[in-house]
């Protein structure tokens, strides 16, 4: 909510979504948001692909979409109890395809032009500064992705 009011006057007018823990997108909303935007942000536990229907993910097509932002892979005592048992009814193979790179892969093939990701799992407080540089360098500053990426590398 922090950064949507810092930067409401660039760019946060326009945003589109679901902010806050009071209620689960359905698998409707996760669709019309990814279909009809230039850019998504996912700030979210655990993986963001346990969010989403698989089968529907790969039959979407999302040219539009120029940036997928995914500060996913947190985790807390709940989310770990609920992607346990969720995961209990998917496959060996269905839960490599959540992984990191698959979600990247995926993405691409689906007509993501870039992607940043979390390749492995992080606190809340490191998602929230990384979401601060996110958002200072590329809507403050106007950095591109790529130099967006080098500085969080650092």
């Amino acid at each position: 909510k922090e950064i949507l009011e810092k930067y409401h006057d660039l760019f946060t007018l326009k945003w589109e979504g679901v902010v806050g823990n009071i209620r689960v997108p359905s698998q409707a909303e996760w669709e019309q948001l990814l279909t009809n935007c230039s850019a998504f942000l996912f700030y979210g536990m655990e993986r963001f692909m346990s969010h989403i229907l698989l089968n529907r993910l790969v039959a979407m097509n999302i040219p539009k979409c120029h940036l997928i932002i995914l500060l996913d892979l947190m985790r807390s005592k709940q989310s770990h109890q609920r992607i346990t048992k969720s995961d209990i009814h998917k496959s060996c193979l269905h839960i490599a395809i959540e992984r990191p790179t698959e979600t990247a892969v995926l993405l691409s093939l689906t007509g993501v032009r870039s992607i940043i990701a979390n390749q492995w799992h992080t606190t809340l407080q490191e998602n929230a500064e990384r979401l601060e540089i996110l958002s200072e360098s590329l809507l403050n500053i106007g950095r591109t992705t790529g130099q967006t990426v080098h500085i969080l590398q650092k």
